[in-house]
């Protein structure tokens, strides 16, 4: 079975690929095309003009469950900011070694011990997408159009600190109270005004008392602006909230609640309203998933460890769409979005491994 070739691993990591930096992305994307392309993948290009390409990986396909493989290319370090790679006996550092171009590659090495055993590949494919660290508000679109064609999806993010796959992730949203209210002087005609301002401290305490932390659910006003100065009344405020629940349920109670806020004024003469919206949705354990993994134990004699996070990833996306889901699937790192990042070896190597098996697993037709 083939070995990670960290000399590989090295010219992506070494390539810039902030989401922003179109350039890099693509060169990054281009690489890993190569890679796929030498071992049977069909390419489909979906081009984009200010951020990078993403980039869909086919195989044909034959009697038997489908199943696709999900990363994204870009990172979150600007030119200049976090660069270069390095290693010592133990650890791989590097800008995207754990999130997530170490996973990226772990699916590709995996792709190419499956190929080699058997000289060929079927019904698995992979999906690189190009905005992730920026909310995916592109590549949601596809990603949710393409997750019909397929029974399962395997995501490769990082996994937790005992190899553990992620079963659950919080939904996000986020979201823009704009208030309007009336100028006016605040010493000769402050009865004239109707505060934007006030209304916004209003609106703020209601929404802050939706959250439950019983139910790990948090709504956080995280920003506020308003008013011109301080001799007038307030004309606009704007609050910025996010959202972020572990269940449907409390997704549909909070968006009650939030309209209900913006509709209701407290301060005579001010009206609200509301932009933005659901990011991603909740990634929520499911019958579905848990036969996935029961097959994973059974045929790899294994045992998964689990555990869910409040973070998310484009695996709230597919999972949404009812595909069972398992993230976690890169090697375990840690200090991702800091110049600390870095990954394991051995968790390279543990993760090819069984990534390996599953997929030999895959093509023999063994999932149902």
């Amino acid at each position: 079975m083939g070995q990670p070739n960290f000399d590989e691993l090295k010219q992506i990591i070494e390539i810039n690929s902030w989401t922003r930096n179109k350039e890099g992305v693509d060169k990054n994307g281009a690489l890993f095309a190569s890679w796929m392309e030498a071992i049977g993948y069909t390419l489909t290009r979906y081009r984009r003009e200010e951020i990078g390409d993403h980039l869909h990986f086919t195989v044909p396909s034959t009697e038997g469950k489908r199943l696709l493989l999900l990363g994204h290319l870009d990172t979150v370090f600007p030119p200049g900011t976090f660069e270069g790679f390095r290693e010592d006996e133990a650890w791989i550092y590097g800008p995207g070694v754990c999130d997530m171009k170490g996973g990226n590659y772990v699916a590709l090495q995996a792709l190419r011990n499956i190929r080699e055993k058997f000289g060929t590949l079927r019904n698995i494919d992979l999906l690189l997408v190009s905005d992730e660290e920026t909310g995916s508000d592109d590549s949601k679109h596809l990603s949710s159009e393409l997750a019909g064609a397929y029974d399962y999806c395997m995501v490769f993010e990082a996994a937790g600190p005992n190899d553990e796959v992620v079963i659950g992730r919080k939904g996000v949203g986020t979201f823009f109270i704009d208030i309007e209210g009336i100028a006016a002087h605040a010493g000769n005609h402050y009865k004239d005004g109707a505060d934007a301002n006030l209304e916004a401290a209003e609106k703020l305490g209601r929404l802050v008392a939706l959250t439950d932390l019983d139910k790990e659910t948090t709504v956080n006003v995280g920003k506020i602006e308003g008013g011109i100065g301080a001799n007038t009344i307030s004309p606009h405020a704007r609050l910025t909230l996010e959202l972020r629940y572990t269940t449907t349920e409390e997704r549909d109670r909070v968006l009650a609640g939030i309209n209900r806020i913006v509709m209701e004024s407290t301060v005579t003469g001010t009206t609200a309203t509301l932009s933005g919206g659901i990011q991603r949705d909740v990634m929520q354990p499911s019958p579905g998933q848990q036969r996935f993994i029961e097959q994973i134990n059974t045929l790899c004699h294994t045992a998964l460890p689990t555990e869910k996070r409040g973070g998310v990833s484009d695996a709230n996306i597919i999972s949404s769409q009812g595909v069972p889901t398992i993230d976690g699937w890169g090697p375990f790192g840690d200090g991702d979005h800091t110049v600390r990042e870095r990954a394991s070896k051995k968790s390279f190597r543990d993760r090819i491994a069984l990534v390996t098996e599953i997929f030999d697993h895959f093509v023999q037709g063994e999932f149902q």
